[in-house]
């Protein structure tokens, strides 16, 4: 990956030595002072994010969470770990919320409670993966936050078109990891 990134920098450094030679150490330093911003504007809003999931987990609120979403848990994870359950569902909120990297200190803690120390995934973990990935947003807050953030007029805007094609990539994901897992059992035997 240092290669490709390597790689990129100098094609694009050359490219601007070509093009405009003036620019480019504006270019780069304007680009270096936009990754800045963005990065402190993430930064604000994975805190506000995390402390708010953290206070989730302290008030129990996680728990009345696993067991709200406990049924659906269990048939689609087929797990009967109440811890897994309790992170998983803690995971799954915190996506809909459109929270992104700030659900993933619950999706890692969840993984290690489903591991059953064989070195292979199982049928939950890679449910987890799927549905952690292709994760159904009600509310992108992230990038809502970021839109405006940055100037968008109407920053949620986004919002019907993230849920529709949110809800067709998890419903899709969910699919087809069913259907493989059935195939493997079958192959088994």
């Amino acid at each position: 990956m240092n290669k490709i990134w390597y790689y990129i920098v100098t094609i694009s450094i050359l490219m601007l030595i070509f093009s405009k030679p003036e620019s480019i150490i504006s270019e780069m330093m304007t680009a270096s002072s936009n990754t800045v911003t963005n990065c402190l504007q993430l930064f604000s809003i994975y805190a506000v994010w995390l402390g708010l999931m953290e206070i989730v987990e302290r008030t129990g609120l996680s728990n009345k969470l696993a067991n709200l979403l406990s049924p659906i848990i269990k048939k689609l994870f087929k797990t009967d770990n109440k811890e897994a359950q309790k992170y998983i569902a803690i995971n799954i909120s915190s996506n809909m919320l459109g929270l992104g990297n700030a659900s993933t200190p619950s999706a890692l803690k969840a993984m290690n409670a489903l591991d059953n120390k064989t070195g292979k995934p199982t049928f939950a973990m890679i449910m987890l993966v799927v549905v952690n990935a292709l994760a159904i947003e009600i509310i992108p807050s992230t990038t809502i936050s970021l839109r405006a953030a940055n100037g968008s007029i109407s920053a949620s805007d986004i919002l019907l078109p993230t849920l529709i094609a949110t809800f067709c990539s998890t419903l899709t994901g969910i699919i087809l990891a069913i259907i493989i897992d059935k195939i493997k059992v079958r192959k088994r035997k």
